[in-house]
């Protein structure tokens, strides 16, 4: 199984979405081909939970990162080949002799296109061989990380039958027999080969488009340890979405499980924990993370409460809507998993005192359980000072610098609790008291 993760968590992150504004999948999804994206949405849905498969497969993308790479084939090729292989033939040598003869018949007597299709797609199918046997040829594959998986491709394309093929002169009409005899092979005698060829040009596509972004961007690749670590460790954090974002620097392990991180308003502690949350999944899939380096212990769901709304068909408030939301998380948490569990101004649609005693409470229980992370931001800074003397947490804030009567935020951690207070400054900056006194 995969690293468990709900959908609220997925639409706070913003993590799916090919046409959603700002998702982190937009922001990786420059492959070229159907089956490469295809292959990104597996990736993107199924999170790896094994430190050496994921250690893997960032030591792929690293490699195809270093080489910089453009996409070695022709595109419309590739799509004709997979629509090619994707029809069916018929289930002996012969029959399929017979149907191709037919439909070679058919296209002189009526224009039928079915024949010319065929033509096309035996042509698309060498070309593409052709420069898939050029790319495994390469020598920057003779050793590393993709070293087996291009070797076996190889080994694919070197079946006599295919060299044969691959040297076969698409600017010459075939004989239909010759045309049958690799129907036939390619879609039944070497279906599953050419399956796994299909297969590599999908996964060349996401590993160059993946690692091309992270060559753009500076991303780093996160390093993943076995569970019983129990350590996140970020240097220079950051959301991947967010031109020239602010990084930051934070840890979290056993007996320091819990980060209390208090600000004002707009001062970033949403954006960090997206931040966390976002690179804590990518790190999960063998991605690049926005980061200058991370480290991080298996963890087996990921659960995030920041943007948590009222819900009018269930007739939930929106009070209501958070201790649901927080209750889910406890249950998760009491389950015994190893969880990262995120919590952004815990209470907020209920009285001052009530938000205090609450966010107070659950912090404290949270607190507990050593194999679960957790990040609970607030503004009341108060629940911060009767917080101190639970050693399994770590104060630090999002500062607010006053220049005269403006606001400017830094967006940096810095260590303790806030004593930012600004609020009534910017309803006043904003004039609005002035404008209710109007007559």
């Amino acid at each position: 199984m995969s690293i468990s993760i709900d959908k609220q968590t997925m639409d706070e992150l913003n993590l799916l979405g090919k046409f959603r504004q700002g998702s982190v999948y937009g922001l990786f999804n420059k492959v070229r081909t159907r089956g490469g994206e295809q292959l990104l949405n597996k990736l993107f849905m199924q999170p790896l939970d094994n430190a050496a498969a994921i250690n893997e497969r960032s030591s792929i993308l690293r490699s195809f990162q270093h080489a910089a790479l453009d996409f070695p084939f022709d595109v419309q090729q590739v799509g004709l080949m997979r629509d090619y292989l994707d029809t069916e033939t018929g289930k002996t040598a012969l029959a399929t002799l017979g149907n191709i003869m037919v439909k070679s018949w058919l296209s002189v007597l009526t224009r039928d296109e079915r024949y010319k299709k065929i033509v096309q797609g035996l042509q698309a199918t060498i070309v593409t061989l052709n420069r898939c046997h050029a790319f495994v040829s390469e020598k920057a594959w003779a050793a590393g990380p993709y070293a087996a998986r291009v070797g076996a491709i190889r080994a694919i394309l070197s079946d006599g039958r295919l060299e044969k093929l691959r040297r076969t002169d698409i600017y010459r009409a075939l004989p239909v027999k010759t045309l049958a005899y690799y129907d036939f092979l390619l879609k039944r005698g070497m279906r599953k080969e050419m399956k796994e060829v299909v297969d590599l040009i999908a996964e060349v596509d996401v590993y160059i488009a993946v690692s091309g972004v992270a060559r753009a961007k500076g991303f780093n690749y996160a390093h993943v340890l076995p569970p019983e670590a129990n350590i996140l460790a970020a240097e220079g954090l950051y959301h991947p979405c967010i031109d020239h974002a602010v990084g930051n620097s934070l840890t979290l392990r056993r007996g320091s499980n819990v980060l209390f991180l208090t600000g004002a308003n707009m001062a970033g502690k949403s954006t960090l924990m997206k931040s966390v949350g976002i690179g804590l999944y990518l790190a999960h899939m063998g991605f690049p993370v926005a980061a200058a380096s991370m480290e991080l212990s298996l963890r087996e769901g990921l659960y995030s409460s920041i943007n948590v709304a009222d819900n009018i068909n269930l007739g939930y408030s929106h009070f209501y809507a958070e201790v649901v939301r927080v209750k889910q998380a406890a249950e998760a948490a009491a389950s015994g998993k190893r969880l990262l569990l995120m919590f952004d101004e815990l209470f907020k649609g209920t009285n001052v005192k009530d938000a205090y005693d609450g966010t107070l409470a659950v912090t404290e229980a949270f607190a507990e359980y050593g194999n679960c992370l957790f990040i609970v931001s607030t503004h009341i800074i108060e629940v911060g000072e009767a917080l101190k003397g639970n050693g399994n947490i770590r104060f630090v804030y999002m500062p607010t610098i006053m220049e005269g009567v403006h606001p400017r935020y830094t967006y940096k951690l810095r260590e303790g609790i806030t004593e930012d207070r600004q609020g009534m400054m910017i309803i006043q900056n904003e004039g609005i008291l002035e404008l209710l006194k109007e007559d």
